[in-house]
């Protein structure tokens, strides 16, 4: 099969108004599938990221990872004169991304009205804590607040232990990859309607979406779900179990796997059991099924046990730190991580993307910008002479 040298979003442009998280990272994944982003930044430092560490050689390693393919351009849209720039540039965009505080843009006379006036066929997909409406929309939203509101920290855990989040940002990741989905969604939209719309997508309904399993419970019978560790919330053994040597994490919820674990684990006693005679049936006896599987597997060691259920066909893993997975074997085959070139630091070394299209792959191009870097290109291709 034919392999196009061109990403599927090759031809749009994008300007991000972004800090942080949510919409760097959705602009992030449209960069990746070909989209030029230009992204406005203040003069005075830029994204905040750009002060977080990491450094390396005064660069911030998470900005050059997080920003990769992207083209920066310094403006201050506190200036009238910069807001002027930006407008000109809204008038060829496809898209705009922003992530401020709700009612900023409006305020900087940048909001979705005023500009749908400039470019009818703009899309303007905003990211915020709460949404751009409603009774929370004016307060500040981050990851953790979203994560605490949305049910996801009251499951996280442990039972009887303090609160947890989940490690990575995982609201603010949601809610970026969502707003990618619904920037895309709008692009093909336009192709039959040939108008522009607003997206909003809150990191608090982004966290509220996760909650499938939860919902059918609450509103099933009515019970509140409550932390259970590494546990599937419905069925077992779906869940880390301790070995001799760490832990093994499998699942073993089909009739299939149930009898093929039970046989790997020489516990075919369990099969006659009428306590564990169904996955859900499992689950409500799930501490002493726990306690009998874990007799067993505190003899073993890790790496056999999962030898020996890969081999059943029962679904298993190690649990792998970051070390072991930024090293992975499968990944480094399947060519996941890739180096972008960065002006000062050279290679720099980046996740890859999950999607993997046939014909048109996603862009590889450049890491984080240096502040500034496009600023001159992009002015001077607004006057019709393009410096590049």
């Amino acid at each position: 099969m034919s392999t196009s040298s061109n990403p599927p979003l090759t031809d749009v442009t994008v300007l991000e108004v972004g800090a942080f998280m949510a919409a760097p990272y959705a602009t992030m994944q449209l960069a990746d599938l070909g989209a030029r982003v230009l992204k406005v930044e203040n003069p005075d430092g830029g994204d905040p990221v750009r002060s977080t560490g990491p450094f390396i050689d005064g660069h911030s390693s998470p900005f050059v990872r997080l920003n990769r393919n992207k083209e920066s351009v310094t403006l201050d849209l506190k200036s009238p004169t910069d807001v002027a720039t930006f407008v000109e540039l809204v008038r060829t965009a496809d898209v705009l991304v922003e992530n401020l505080r709700p009612g900023a843009m409006q305020r900087l006379g940048l909001g979705y009205p005023a500009l749908r006036e400039v470019n009818p066929r703009l899309i303007y997909a905003s990211a915020s804590g709460w949404g751009q409406d409603g009774p929370l929309a004016s307060l500040p939203g981050l990851d953790i607040m979203a994560q605490a509101r949305s049910g996801l920290m009251s499951i996280t855990g442990f039972p009887d232990r303090e609160p947890a989040k989940v490690g990575v940002p995982i609201c603010d990741l949601v809610c970026g990859l969502y707003l990618a989905l619904a920037v895309t969604s709008a692009l093909r939209e336009r192709d039959r309607s040939g108008e522009g719309q607003h997206i909003d997508v809150s990191l608090f309904e982004s966290g509220v979406s996760f909650a499938v399993w939860e919902a059918g419970q609450y509103f099933g019978d009515g019970s509140v779900p409550r932390p259970h560790g590494s546990a599937h919330q419905n069925n077992a053994p779906y869940q880390a179990v301790r070995t001799c040597d760490g832990y093994v994490t499998f699942g073993a919820t089909t009739p299939k796997t149930w009898t093929a674990f039970c046989h790997t684990l020489a516990l075919d006693e369990l099969l006659d059991d009428p306590r564990y005679d169904g996955a859900y049936s499992r689950r409500q006896h799930r501490e002493e099924l726990i306690a009998t599987i874990e007799a067993v597997t505190t003899t073993r060691t890790t790496s056999s046990l999962v030898a020996d259920l890969e081999r059943a066909g029962v679904p298993c893993a190690p649990i792998a730190d970051y070390e072991q997975v930024f090293t992975d074997e499968t990944l480094r085959q399947r060519d996941f991580y890739w180096d972008a070139p960065h002006p000062a630091l050279g290679p720099v070394r980046q996740l890859g993307s999950p999607m993997r299209f046939s014909r048109t792959p996603v862009r590889r191009g450049s890491a984080g910008p240096p502040l500034g870097d496009a600023t001159e290109a992009v002015l001077a291709e607004l006057k019709g002479t393009d410096k590049r």
